[in-house]
């Protein structure tokens, strides 16, 4: 299996090149165009119970889509998120990598997706209550509106809430005010999440609640 990722930074798309046999699955809606001959087959997302947990828990669909190739020669699957922005692929070796909902577009056979109480330090960060993890053999593509950035943090790192996309499952997560109380709210920045310990998250430039925000008094 081949694939690259296109388009970034802004309209990232995903090109998967399924050799003969190969299997790639994707969120549901994720599929922009593939070959006429490949097989696509909807299953719930980890199981019914699991696909129920992830799709109001995490963020996910409730069904996921398999696409297999069955021909004799390489075919290729192109596949999207939702929102404008851009693309990443992780290679997972038995490892484990936490997700934002609705940061996941596909993986490999061999990723489990899980769903795990993120607590309300999450919630207060605007990241949810729940967080997806992703673990196993295989590979993982996600994405976020906007740009991603890498950071490899060793201490202490602050992120405005909504921004964080994801991070490795040692990292914690704390909720503060950016500043002081006035300077917070006089600011506009308000709540902040402060990442402590030694590994890499995966922030996004733009955030859709901030979006939201913008928009609201123009469109009154």
């Amino acid at each position: 299996m081949q694939s690259t990722i296109e388009g970034a930074p802004a309209f990232a798309y995903i090109n998967v090149d399924l050799e003969p046999g190969e299997t790639v699955i994707a969120e549901s809606d994720a599929m922009s165009s593939m070959a006429a001959d490949l097989d696509m087959v909807a299953k719930f997302n980890g199981g019914f119970f699991g696909g129920l947990a992830k799709a109001f828990l995490g963020g996910e669909s409730l069904f996921v889509n398999h696409f297999t190739n069955n021909t004799s020669s390489t075919r290729r699957v192109s596949l999207v998120q939702g929102t404008p922005g851009n693309t990443r692929q992780i290679d997972l070796n038995g490892n484990t990598f936490c997700l934002q909902p609705g940061a996941y577009i596909a993986s490999t056979p061999g990723v489990n997706l899980g769903v795990k109480w993120a607590g309300f330090k999450s919630w207060f960060a605007k990241e949810g209550l729940f967080k997806l993890t992703v673990s196993g053999q295989g590979s993982v593509w996600y994405g976020a509106y906007g740009g991603l950035l890498e950071k490899e943090v060793d201490g202490e790192y602050i992120v405005d809430t909504s921004h964080l996309v994801a991070y490795e499952p040692q990292m914690q997560l704390k909720i503060q005010l950016a500043g002081g109380l006035f300077s917070s709210l006089a600011g506009g920045e308000g709540f902040v999440t402060r990442i402590e310990g030694k590994g890499k998250i995966i922030i996004q430039t733009r955030s859709l609640s901030g979006l939201a925000d913008w928009l609201n008094p123009r469109l009154w």
